[in-house]
């Protein structure tokens, strides 16, 4: 039986709270998915068809990511859109990939609050700007491979491989199995249906109204997930991150795995890292793989919650959910795993932290440029013309 020290608090309630809360996001997805398949096929094609000019879903994907402050909601709205059919998976893969840089602006942006101390600042700044820099370039690399061999063959590459593996975990051929905890999440959709109906809400409204209640109960859930779990796992997390972190890279990437499955974001994964390099206490290279490690994490949200869809569109849906994993297991084979391309986000962390110890006003600016100025004057830019 385990042990826990002075005024160390058991983790078993947080855990049961969290697993509870789970199960409303999966009722939420599955009323997302239900109200927006009601209002009819064709209500969401104008935004998101299958030629829709790729870059533009990347800058949804990043503007939506950081006006939530989460990649986890982002990537199960676009899932319950796809499960519903109003999506199709090649206009979501640049959505996905859009969600991945916008997670970063959270520990970005952490790291600004130790911009009064030059040295520190730095350090820190260099370990947010690592995770930023290793997602742009994922990016900058997969997309355009996603792109050509979709023009050369009809399916990008992403595409390809996760129709593959979709069909490996679903079972594409052979009977079917009707999973229980599926029926209790679409009992728990019923019944807010029902009561929106109780409510007054009929026909249109009430399909609008439904899907509507499925994304707050999705940003609700997963926020109070973050909550319930922020605390214990945290304190553990800075207790033996550095004791773990000598260990390699491929320990450390599965400690932010299992730390961001944990807390459900990999925003606070890497944001604690953030005051640790700016103390001084783990280096650069050391965090690094705890990113990455947060990256993959991060894709279990979108895999559970395709889970909770049946139907046509289901295999729609978990085939997107694994895009996202294979997109950035992409990165690290490309970005990681070879010595020399390894150093690039390193050294381009390096040199952003530098260029921010310049000037703090400049700084600030640039972030929230990146992050939310560019991607929604784009965006408006392309509505209006």
């Amino acid at each position: 039986m385990a042990t826990y020290s002075s005024g160390q608090k058991p983790l078993w309630p947080n855990l049961l709270a969290a697993l509870v809360l789970l199960f409303i996001f999966l009722v939420g997805i599955t009323c997302l998915s239900g109200g927006v398949k009601e209002l009819g096929k064709g209500t969401m094609d104008a935004y998101f068809a299958a030629d829709m000019n790729p870059f533009l879903g990347l800058l949804v994907g990043i503007l939506a990511t950081t006006l939530v402050q989460s990649s986890s909601v982002t990537t199960s709205l676009v899932v319950g859109l796809v499960g519903s059919g109003q999506m199709n998976v090649s206009a979501a893969i640049p959505v996905i990939m859009g969600a991945n840089i916008g997670t970063t602006v959270t520990s970005t942006i952490a790291s600004l609050a130790h911009s009064n101390r030059a040295g520190e600042f730095k350090r820190a700044f260099a370990a947010a700007t690592c995770h930023d820099a290793f997602n742009f370039l994922s990016v900058a690399t997969m997309l355009p491979i996603e792109l050509l061999t979709r023009a050369l063959t009809g399916q990008g590459f992403l595409e390809r491989v996760s129709i593959q593996l979709a069909e490996w975990t679903t079972g594409a051929s052979g009977a079917k199995y009707k999973s229980p905890l599926k029926a209790l999440f679409k009992d728990g959709s019923k019944w807010v249906k029902s009561t929106l109906e109780q409510m007054g809400f009929e026909d249109t409204g009430l399909s609008i109204a439904w899907a509507i209640c499925g994304g707050l109960l999705i940003l609700v859930t997963l926020a109070a997930i973050v909550k319930v779990m922020r605390g214990p796992v945290v304190v553990r997390m800075e207790r033996y991150v550095n004791r773990i972190l000598g260990a390699g890279g491929t320990i450390a990437i599965l400690v932010g795995v299992i730390l961001t499955i944990m807390v459900q974001s990999s925003s606070i994964t890497t944001s604690v890292m953030v005051p640790l390099a700016g103390a001084g206490v783990v280096t650069l290279a050391q965090i690094f793989p705890i990113t990455l490690g947060a990256n993959i994490g991060t894709t279990v949200t979108a895999l559970l919650a395709s889970m909770a869809l049946g139907g046509d569109a289901a295999f729609a849906a978990r085939q997107i959910a694994l895009v996202h994993l294979c997109f950035n297991l992409s990165g690290i084979l490309i970005w990681f795993v070879p010595e020399r391309t390894r150093q690039v986000p390193l050294k381009i962390a390096t040199w952003l932290a530098e260029f921010a110890e310049g000037s703090k006003q400049r700084t600030v600016l640039l972030v929230f440029s990146v992050f939310y100025g560019l991607p929604a004057l784009i965006f408006f830019l392309t509505e209006v013309m």
